[in-house]
């Protein structure tokens, strides 16, 4: 099935640090972007900068539910900097359990020390969301996870 076109914007927010992913224009791949350092004083405006200068559709946030679904105190984290986004952005929220584990192993595969890559895993953690999202839209031909309002 057809993925909507237009770029989107993929981010996986953690503490200290948000990795940036971007897909080109017919949704198809997902490519690393930069590591914005969290600061509540630059890190939106970064981001709305990146989605800007991309003129994308939509930002895609992963949301790190538990492994049993439910929240968790990263998971409100998220959800908090996915609405400060939307004031800027559409944004649809998607569960993004086990992306960093699964950059950190391919990182490792890949003869990267991965405590030395920590900047390097949290793109690779946001190209891993915006593609799970992508690949869902293009087999079910829906848009991915929920839109905020």
């Amino acid at each position: 099935m057809p993925v909507r076109p237009g770029r989107r914007l993929g981010v996986d927010v953690g503490r200290a640090r948000i990795g940036v992913a971007v897909c080109d224009r017919d949704g198809l791949l997902a490519t690393p972007v930069e590591t914005v350092r969290r600061d509540d004083a630059s890190d939106l405006r970064r981001i709305v900068e990146i989605a800007d200068e991309y003129d994308v559709l939509e930002v895609v946030v992963g949301l790190p539910l538990s492994m049993s679904g439910g929240d968790t105190p990263s998971t409100a984290d998220a959800r908090a900097f996915a609405e400060r986004i939307a004031r800027h952005r559409p944004v649809r929220l998607v569960d993004e359990r086990l992306s960093t584990v699964t950059a950190q192993r391919g990182l490792h595969q890949a003869g990267r020390n991965t405590k030395k890559s920590r900047a390097v895993i949290d793109q690779a953690a946001a190209v891993i969301i915006l593609q799970h999202a992508l690949d869902h839209e293009r087999a079910s031909g829906a848009p991915p996870g929920a839109e905020l309002p």
